[in-house]
């Protein structure tokens, strides 16, 4: 019968070193090994051998790599299952089978990613759901949001618009803030309802800020050279002033941009153009202010949109389900993980350029400036 083999590991050399050697019987007393060998075990520790039981540090230094890679692949993974598994979740709502009422909530800041909570395509394939299912009487969306992109606010209520088409009841239930883009969505539903303390209103359309920083860089010597075809092509670059003409061209953007929203908030709460406009110069309005001024219904609270549906379009047997966006997967956590540790290790000035680099792109948004 064929003899066990195992290791045999040496004492400790003059330097502290000791060697592996391989190849002994068990049950055998191990030698020693001779200076020859032991020469021949230093050589290749050190990397002075193919063969030798060390084998190459590099080829050593790979093999974390190539775990962390493997962790990453199965985190990744791992995440998309979960993604998956939420999906399965929520195309749930378009096959409930009594008659419901639905309440969507819409919470963060609207756009197309959901760096705050805020899933965009989840929020449009939820009011799909509540369109092509028939079983659903009436749907409630609860916002609690500062507004957002002028895209993706403008797929919501077009969307909104579609479900209306089927002549179901839809309400807006206010949370804490529903400012810009919030009341945008909200502006055709059939009754608003805003919590006591909530800001609303922000009718209006920002670009942003543009940085001028061509006089620090003429100050410390700075030159700056951007290749364009089209005079106004570079226009927002925070290396150059802008003109009279590129002022005009954004304020344009903005103008329509405005135009729209002021025209869906007379068209939703049946108001003259005029009277739209004396309240529409931006400001954040109190629920009461809003209530006085014709831009909501009532105040009260979700439960308070609820008991008025059910009661107002004889509801009142169909159970309410929610439809509430969260993703706790294990891949969304690492990632988050990952922006907030990469975040606090930049410095104030890092921070500062990329906020002003951020800034200098002029997004045109119904966002408020204010936060509650």
């Amino acid at each position: 019968m064929e003899e066990k083999k195992k290791g045999i590991i040496s004492e400790p050399d003059e330097n502290g070193i000791r060697y592996y050697t391989f190849g002994q019987s068990e049950g055998r007393s191990p030698l020693p090994p001779s200076q020859e060998e032991l020469d021949g075990k230093k050589e290749a520790f050190a990397g002075g051998g193919s063969g030798g039981q060390g084998g190459s540090p590099r080829r050593n230094r790979k093999k974390p790599l190539i775990i962390l890679g493997c962790i990453l692949l199965a985190v990744i993974l791992l995440g998309v299952a979960c993604g998956s598994l939420f999906e399965d979740e929520d195309s749930s709502y378009a096959d409930i089978r009594e008659d419901h009422i639905s309440v969507l909530y819409i919470e963060g800041t609207i756009g197309e990613d959901s760096s705050d909570g805020y899933n965009h395509e989840w929020v449009l394939d939820r009011i799909e759901d509540a369109i092509n299912n028939s079983n659903n009487k009436g749907l409630i969306l609860f916002l609690n949001t500062p507004g957002g992109s002028v895209y993706e606010t403008d797929e919501i209520y077009l969307k909104l618009r579609e479900y209306q088409d089927t002549g179901r009841p839809l309400y807006s239930a206010m949370g804490s803030m529903v400012a810009s883009g919030g009341y945008y969505i909200s502006a055709s539903a059939d009754k608003i309802i805003a919590n006591r303390n909530c800001w609303t209103g922000s009718i209006g359309v920002t670009a942003g800020t543009v940085f001028d920083i061509s006089g620090f860089l003429e100050k410390y010597g700075i030159k700056t050279v951007t290749i364009t075809a089209g005079e106004n092509k570079a226009m927002g670059s925070m290396t150059q002033p802008l003109t009279q003409e590129q002022r005009e061209i954004y304020q344009s953007l903005v103008d329509e941009a405005y135009d729209q929203f002021t025209q869906i908030v007379a068209e939703g709460r049946g108001m003259n153009i005029k009277t739209v406009r004396k309240l529409a110069d931006g400001r954040v309005y109190t629920a009461k202010q809003a209530l006085e001024n014709g831009l909501v219904d009532q105040i009260g609270t979700l439960d308070d949109a609820i008991s008025d549906m059910r009661s107002t379009y004889s509801l009142a047997d169909c159970p309410v389900y929610e439809m509430k966006y969260e993703d706790n997967s294990l891949f969304s956590s690492l990632f988050r993980l990952m922006a907030e540790k990469d975040s606090g290790s930049q410095g104030n000035a890092a921070a500062l350029l990329e906020y002003m680099n951020e800034q200098g792109q002029v997004p045109i948004s119904y966002m408020s400036e204010i936060q509650k």
